[in-house]
């Protein structure tokens, strides 16, 4: 992730520096063959073009080595037509096509994607990347060097509830992941009591423990939950201590210490803002401009938004209703020019890079200045 201050990765030069400081070779411990995924949700990058692939249907975290370690990351780019090209590549139908997530690789600048093709539990996880041209290329999974690192108390494979209401919630295992300081940072469900979780995983995996439980108050409902899972998230720095911004469906955005998130641990976050009902968060970068900070959060139903970070320091904290349809804590703008984004990444210090569904042109990949 190229120059990312975002969801999935610190800074890229962190990530660069990284492994030259300790002086290892992060895939040395891994295994070489072809990872078995069921399925292929969030994508996040560490160091040394190392992906991580969220597979929440075998509620497990796959680490592979992509061997993409150098490049030189094009100004800007523009896919239009993105559904129909990977349609064809895959050699099915745009509605068989559904793009999961969007990340950069810091060390080659390049984005890649996490696309089901097909629909409901028989989809065939891929994984894609972009060329500098604007086409998309298979990113082959055949004797790569990979490492999995399996939940131990995730939910039941199985399906719950009737009409509406049928769920399964080993789908929501994992909503989203990121790499920051050596760790693999995941949010989802538990099989636990407090079923929304957070998990911090050293890597490489080696042992892995049941993460965290977690809950908020969710001013526009105007209590205490536990089994809400966060939707998306990004690290950000509040007085000089890495912690977890967090927003969760209708539109809390809670902020969670990293140093909190210890084993078996039953923690509360800090409700920073309501940002609107009837919404769910859909992708979060954090980025500077000048001397402040902002968040960019796409939604579903409200556009992407621009939070300021500039009181975040002063916020106590949301422990009483907001009125259904009203903002409260840190507020924001939306970007009116920004329409129908549906994932997004940091692509350098002046531009994000965005999968957008336009009624007029369908789906595109492209680059957008930083508001």
């Amino acid at each position: 992730m190229k120059l990312r201050i975002s969801s999935r990765a610190t800074l890229a030069g962190a990530l660069l520096i990284s492994p030259l400081a300790t002086g290892a070779d992060l895939s040395a411990s891994m295994s070489e063959g072809h990872p078995d995924l069921k399925s292929i949700g969030p994508i996040a990058f560490g160091p040394e073009g190392i992906l991580f692939a969220a597979d929440s249907q075998s509620a497990a975290i796959f680490a592979i080595a992509t061997g993409d370690t150098k490049g030189v990351q094009a100004d800007s780019l523009k896919v239009e037509n993105l559904d129909e090209k990977i349609a064809a590549l895959l050699g099915t139908s745009v509605e068989q096509i559904l793009v999961n997530d969007l990340a950069v690789n810091p060390a080659s600048g390049t984005p890649y994607l996490a696309v089901s093709r097909g629909r409901g539990p028989d989809a065939k996880p891929v994984l894609l990347k972009i060329n500098g041209d604007g086409s998309p290329a298979l990113v082959s999974l055949d004797k790569v060097k990979f490492s999995i690192a399996a939940l131990p108390n995730a939910p039941a494979d199985k399906v719950v509830g009737q009409g509406r209401r049928r769920k399964n919630a080993r789908l929501e295992s994992i909503t989203d992941i990121a790499y920051t300081d050596g760790d693999v940072i995941v949010a989802g469900l538990s099989n636990e009591e407090f079923a929304s979780s957070l998990r911090r995983i050293p890597f490489p995996f080696k042992k892995i423990d049941g993460g965290t439980s977690v809950e908020i108050f969710h001013g526009a409902h105007g209590k205490l939950e536990t089994r809400s899972p966060v939707r998306t998230f990004t690290t950000f720095q509040i007085e000089n201590e890495p912690h977890i911004l967090a927003a969760y469906t209708c539109t809390p955005l809670v902020q969670f210490p990293l140093k909190s998130l210890k084993a078996g641990a039953k923690i509360r976050g800090t409700t920073l803002a309501e940002l609107g009902n009837r919404n769910r968060p859909l992708d979060m970068i954090v980025y500077r401009k000048g001397k402040e900070s902002f968040l960019l959060i796409a939604n579903n139903a409200r556009g992407v938004m621009k939070v300021t970070t500039k009181d975040i320091n002063d916020i106590k904290g949301i422990n009483d209703r907001v009125e259904r349809g009203k903002t409260a804590g840190l507020t924001y703008d939306t970007v009116e020019d920004w329409k129908g984004v549906e994932q997004l990444d940091a692509y350098n210090a002046e531009s994000a890079i965005v999968v957008q569904r336009l009624e007029s042109s369908g789906l595109s990949l492209g680059t957008l200045p930083l508001p």
